[in-house]
């Protein structure tokens, strides 16, 4: 797949009820084909910009576009999307259930997909009685059996214990491997993310706080300790002095000196808790994840 599976400009949308925004301003690009985590602390509009995606929401301002197209009915047979609660009908079996989901996707469904990934659980039980882990399974059984070229997923994992977790993970990845979909997963279990997800997107305050491939976004940071000194002219994003040892994490602009500083590279967790701990730090996006940019250059 080419081009974008999911641009934003400007984007915005309110909670309702005068509550305030819980999107502004809000710009980004993610390519088609990636694997992408969407983090950010509660609050932040991770939920918010999902169903927005999905079409379950309008924006109030700006423009997003999904799979090419701006009209959410165009594309809505073209995406998957399991939300925090799953809802699923709780009167109906399993086997009824996706039984359903045939009939609403005749020309899509993927019958071996869905067997694999709903095959542990009992067919005739009622959907009311399956565990929390078990309707989740259920839920990504309907979704990945559609074929979507755009996955979403919101806190998909979160009910799951460690095992079923890490089961599961590994079975959305191989299928989304093979039939090349665009995933975007929101989690707060950072570490599972780092060794799944190869694009990255920090929300925090309603806006894009960092965006791209999590490969240069990591690299282009760096965790220095040494004698307190001047840093320029590179950016601090976080620091502390211990005695007379200061450790920071900074954006580098340009070589940092290793006869200066002890150099290291921050893992995925350390850069996003740092951003979010210092949400003055100044929004970092790749080239990829820039729309401006991408406009720009098309």
């Amino acid at each position: 797949m080419t081009g974008a599976a999911i641009e934003a400009n400007g984007l915005g949308t309110t909670y309702g009820n005068k509550r305030g925004w819980a999107l502004r301003d809000c710009s980004f690009r993610l390519p088609a084909g990636r694997i992408c985590a969407l983090v950010g602390p509660n609050g932040a509009g991770k939920s918010t910009l999902l169903a927005l995606a999905a079409g379950l929401l309008r924006p109030a301002e700006g423009t997003l576009r999904v799979l090419g197209s701006t009209d959410p009915a165009e594309v809505r047979h073209r995406i998957a999307y399991v939300s925090q609660d799953k809802p699923l009908y709780p009167r109906l079996t399993v086997a009824d259930t996706l039984w359903a989901g045939l009939e609403l996707n005749p020309g899509t469904w993927d019958r071996a997909t869905a067997d694999r990934i709903a095959g542990p659980l009992p067919q005739d039980a009622k959907v009311r009685t399956l565990s929390g882990g078990q309707r989740t399974r259920l839920a990504l059984a309907l979704a990945l059996a559609k074929r979507p070229e755009l996955l979403l997923l919101d806190e998909p994992m979160a009910d799951l214990d460690p095992l079923v977790r890490h089961r599961l993970m590994g079975a959305l990845m191989a299928e989304a491997a093979e039939h090349a979909t665009t995933i975007v997963m929101s989690s707060h279990i950072l570490t599972e993310l780092e060794g799944v997800c190869d694009y990255l997107l920090l929300v925090d305050g309603g806006r894009i706080r960092l965006g791209g491939e999590s490969d240069d976004l990591v690299t282009a940071h760096a965790l220095i300790t040494g004698r307190p000194r001047d840093l320029a002219p590179h950016t601090v994003i976080e620091s502390r002095t211990t005695g007379r040892q200061l450790t920071a994490l900074i954006r580098r602009q340009g070589q940092v000196d290793p006869d200066t500083w002890d150099v290291s590279e921050p893992s995925l967790e350390e850069l996003l808790l740092a951003h979010l701990r210092s949400p003055q730090a100044p929004p970092l996006l790749t080239p990829s994840a820039d729309a401006g940019k991408a406009v720009a250059t098309a």
